[in-house]
């Protein structure tokens, strides 16, 4: 699980607050990821953790998603 090492930081990256750049981040973000897994190639239970733990990220609702943004002020939010 050496390779962990270099994925980890990539979750830890903070979004832009200014979303204009955000598009920006989203690109370094994809681009650092494919070249990570292209030059590296990481293992599969490490790429198996990283993978489930985006997922997770990106689908818990808090909005901390590293490829989009849940910003209530610019989509209309449904709270129930």
């Amino acid at each position: 699980m050496y390779c962990v090492q270099w994925l980890i930081p990539v979750l830890l990256i903070p979004k832009p607050v200014n979303p204009a750049l955000l598009q920006t981040h989203v690109m370094f973000m994809v681009l650092y990821l494919i070249g990570f897994f292209l030059e590296r190639k990481p293992c599969t239970v490490c790429s198996l953790v990283f993978l489930v733990t985006v997922f997770l990220i990106c689908y818990s609702g808090f909005g901390n998603c590293i490829f989009w943004s849940n910003n209530c002020d610019t989509v209309r939010c449904d709270n129930g």
